[in-house]
């Protein structure tokens, strides 16, 4: 390798340059923005992507499976700047380094001073014949393809497409989550017999298969695929649309493991540098491509310099955002004449799918000498806690997080140093107290923008020059910590906070910009002052951003409804509240994504008359709704237009139903198993205490949903500990649970109290339930208001067991009053005409249905037509839809717009 390259030592002094960026991924924006806040006097900077967009986020990828973002990265000024010129669509192809010049796919020839590869990596397919036919999961372009082609092989075979991912990477998994997401069966083929295998040791990855295969997917674990086999196409669509009896067109085989068929297959196996470039010119390559570099990321040839996937370091070349960072940290400081280095890879990694909580850093497998492995394992629960530590159990030497990875943005910053407790007190999930870590200033907390716990704490205290940052918002704005993978602004926030104690700055709490009281404040402060109207709330504890009107914003005004709906209990939508309402508590009903309705009675603790079961049978039937069993025991009715939510709910109502409020921010249900009546492992009655809870707190609005669980017996059937209240049945009565939920960071309730009685059961949910409607912030489930408080369990045992706060009775007196004025908000709809006004697709045709609604049938019901649909059906290819011409949903709605502020009510289907 010849001498590294060199920038001008004193570029200020140097004469004009030009630099020039081959690349168009995050370390090539990465660059850019660090050269431009640099200010170099006399440079221009020109980067090149063949890609049409300015660089985008690959790191959050998987969100563009259900949504159209463009994941655009930082600030779009950056463009802007008089030094920069971004050149999209444009491809380099030759690079010469004695000249000094590239080429680019037009013919242009242009000259550098300095040269910085940034071409990323491809997404390689298996070595199998036929594998061009492999889709790959690496570009927007890639993801955009494979929404579309899902979409169409539900059409073409007429049945749920059946994907294969080979991979089970942190890549392959992302794909595999965003293809179930769409709603494609899903199997993960790996080659190793567990996943993410480089990063997880083996219990670890076998934690992670369970809950994979728990979410249902299918895992093909242990060997790599030995052949394609691809059948005749005429096969796969010979059957009529819809049949469902097409067969899969491809098959995966293996040495010794069953084959796998799929419809569409995807490989992400890892990276493959995308080193033309360096190799045509002649750059040293690695012993597996890239460009190898040293550690100021110079290449072989002078003026040179190679960051991220491109780039080889100590022959290998990573995958990872952090590390590509790093390096275009280093090239920006030395082509500024610094002599900054990069010091190797930060391989911590977390995984970013939907209910799969993973994360691991620094020696997760412990193979430095005399490490020592804390581990807190629970198999049945999908829980792996490990940290690694040097030999006198002080030093952070790495760790794995599975199922419970909340200690992960606390930790990382701390590798490699002394920690301030024993690890054990690190382990969240072991269930004793978390030990609190206060970060030294050099400790790193946000490595994919390489910030320090010091570099918040300053932002938060100012200079004198710019003014304190303190909020989240303007932290982020200021110091750009959190703004590409988001994993660390836990971490940020907690650090913003204390500093501002620390400072004498007053934590802000305020609800948004309309109130500076927390929800909590709020809360207490109509309760204190008995007002009962939003206007008189904001006139008396608000700012309106235009003192003549009285508007609020789309946080304070839910939250204010759901205040005065737990504090009054009266109906949702009278005296001026209705327009405060989101669009599901609007219409009483969820929204789905057609822009129709579901409808869901209640049915407590899954129990129902076959009577109830055929008035149920008979509504969908005549109306035509697609109907579906929930998980949580409920019966899911969807496809109701608005203006036929009155005609449903009048049938409902006569058969002896009420309103299952899964559109509101109230208790959902109250899971049960079937107990002591039918089992014979039941040890008390679940049924008949779940229909008791749901009753009892039925329609109390809160600051979000609520699910209960009832568990017969400690086999717990009903999931109990995975909801907010939790009840399992002891020989000696009742253990309550607290603070449980599913979601996207899944938490297991913990033990209140135990062997309650039935009225010291009831008396300590009442307690428990209206403290956390007072004192929660606004959308904050029970699980997170628990971490918050200080003490966190403990806490509320003394509230709620012990009254330590002096409040139970008042507690119990609030709950007492919801129970004697609750009404079913359906039944009073019907009973009177003005509020059933509401409930029209246009106000200025109340009797039109939206004609806009298209469906298809599948496996016997129909579901909304998609929008490939809708255009195959309009040429005359495709699917027969189930409705006339379309009408988008949203252009409906505007159609309405001047006659919605004419009228006295909003109408539900129309967003305020």
């Amino acid at each position: 390798m010849s001498a590294p390259s060199t920038a001008s030592p004193n570029p200020t002094d140097a004469a004009p340059r030009h630099i020039v960026i081959v690349g168009g991924g995050p370390a090539a924006h990465r660059l850019t923005e660090a050269l431009v806040s640099r200010e170099l006097p006399g440079t221009r900077i020109s980067v090149f992507t063949e890609e049409a967009l300015p660089p985008y986020d690959r790191v959050g990828l998987s969100k563009r499976f259900a949504t159209d973002d463009d994941l655009l990265l930082g600030e779009p000024g950056l463009w802007e700047s008089p030094s920069l010129t971004l050149h999209t669509s444009r491809a380099v192809t030759g690079l010469d380094t004695a000249a000094q010049t590239i080429t680019t796919a037009d013919g242009e020839t242009l000259g550098y001073d300095e040269l910085v590869l940034a071409t990323g990596s491809s997404a390689p397919r298996p070595g199998l014949e036929g594998a061009e036919q492999i889709a790959v999961y690496r570009t927007l372009d890639d993801v955009d393809w494979l929404r579309l082609r899902v979409a169409e092989l539900g059409v073409e075979l007429g049945r749920t497409p059946k994907c294969a991912v080979i991979g089970g990477g942190l890549l392959g998994l992302e794909a595999a989550g965003g293809l179930k997401g769409l709603g494609a069966e899903v199997t993960v083929v790996h080659s190793k017999r567990w996943l993410m295998n480089a990063q997880l040791d083996e219990f670890g990855g076998r934690t992670l298969n369970r809950l994979l295969e728990k979410e249902g997917y299918d895992l093909h674990c242990g060997e790599r695929p030995a052949g394609l086999e691809i059948r005749d196409a005429a096969a796969e669509t010979s059957a009529a649309p819809g049949a469902g009896s097409a067969q899969p067109r491809y098959a995966l085989t293996f040495p010794t493991l069953d084959t796998v068929e799929a419809d569409l297959i995807v490989a992400a196996i890892g990276i493959t540098a995308r080193d033309e470039l360096a190799r045509d010119a002649g750059l040293q390559l690695g012993s597996r491509g890239g460009a190898v570099i040293d550690a100021t990321c110079a290449t072989s040839a002078d003026h040179v310099w190679a960051i991220g996937e491109v780039a080889c370091f100590e022959d290998i070349c990573m995958g990872l955002v952090a590390p590509a960072n790093a390096m275009a940290e280093v090239v920006a400081d030395r082509l500024a004449g610094g002599a900054a280095e990069f010091d190797g890879f930060d391989t911590a990694a977390k995984l970013k799918l939907a209910g799969m909580d993973v994360a691991s850093f620094g020696d997760g497998f412990a193979e430095t000498e005399g490490a020592l492995e804390v581990v807190y394992a629970d198999p049945a629960d999908g829980v792996y806690q490990k940290l690694v530590v040097s030999d006198d159990a002080r030093t952070l030497l790495g760790g794995i997080f599975v199922g419970d990875a909340s200690p992960y943005s606390s930790l990382r910053p701390l590798l490699g140093r002394e920690l301030p407790a024993e690890p054990g007190a690190f382990l969240s999930a072991a269930g004793g107290d978390v030990a609190e870590l206060e970060l030294p200033d050099d400790a790193q907390v946000c490595s994919c923008k390489d910030i320090c716990a010091g570099t918040l704490r300053k932002a938060v205290a100012g200079d004198g020059a710019t003014p304190p940052c303190a909020d989240i918002g303007a932290l982020k704005k200021c110091t750009k910590v959190g703004t590409q993978c988001g994993s660390c602004l836990p971490m940020a926030k907690k650090i913003m906070e204390k500093e501002m104690v620390a400072q004498g700055m007053e934590v802000s709490h305020a609800l948004c910009e309309h109130f500076d009281l927390s929800r909590a404040e709020l809360f207490e402060a109509v309760q204190a002052t008995g007002l009962s109207s939003f206007t008189e709330i904001i006139e008396r504890f608000g700012t309106p951003a235009d003192p003549s009107v009285n508007f609020g914003c789309d946080i304070c005004k839910p939250v204010i409804a759901s205040v005065l709906a737990a504090q009054h209990d009266e109906y949702i939508l009278d005296g001026g509240r209705g327009a405060l309402q989101d669009t599901n508590d609007r219409a009483l009903a969820n929204m789905q994504k057609d822009g129709t309705y579901s409808v869901v009675p209640r049915v407590p603790a899954g129990e129902i008359t076959p009577a109830k079961l055929a008035a149920i049978a008979e509504v969908a039937q005549e109306f035509d709704l697609y109907t579906k069993i929930t998980g949580a025991q409920r019966i899911d009715m969807f496809g109701a237009r608005l203006e036929q939510l009155p005609m449903i709910w009048r049938k409902l109502v006569d058969a002896g139903f009420e309103s299952g409020q899964a559109y509101g921010k109230a208790l959902r249900n109250v899971k049960s198993c079937v107990g002591s009546t039918w089992c014979r492992y039941g040890v008390q009655d679940s049924v008949a205490m779940a229909i008791e809870l749901e009753m009892r707190y039925r329609g109390l609005r809160s600051p979000h949903k609520l699910k209960f669980g009832v568990s017969g017996c400690a086999r717990e059937c009903a999931e109990a500990r995975g909801k907010d209240v939790g009840v399992i049945a002891t020989s000696e009565g009742w253990n309550l649970y607290v603070g449980g939920n599913g979601g996207a960071t899944p938490a297991h309730a913990e033990l209140l109290a135990k062997d309650l009685d039935d009225e010291t059961l009831l008396r300590y949910i009442d307690r428990y339930i209206i403290y956390y409607v007072r004192t929660a912030d606004r959308l904050q489930r029970t699980a997170r208001w628990m971490e918050e408080l200080p003490g966190g369990v403990e806490h509320i045992h003394d509230v709620v067991v012990k009254d330590t706060l002096g409040v139970a009775e008042d507690l119990e007196a609030a709950m007492a009053t919801h129970v004697d004025r609750y009404e079913d908000e359906w039944a009073a709809t019907l009973r009177d005409p003005e509020k059933l006004r509401r409930f029209r697709s246009f106000v200025n045709a109340p009797d039109a249905p939206d004609t806009g609604l298209a469906y298809v049938l599948e496996r016997d019901q129909r579901r909304p037509a998609t929008e490939e649909e809708r255009v195959a059906a309009a040429a005359g290819e495709g699917p027969v839809l189930l409705s006339g011409p379309r009408i988008p949903v949203r252009e409906s709605f505007a159609l309405s717009r001047t006659d919605v502020a004419r009228a006295d009510v909003t109408p539900a289907g129309v967003p305020s």
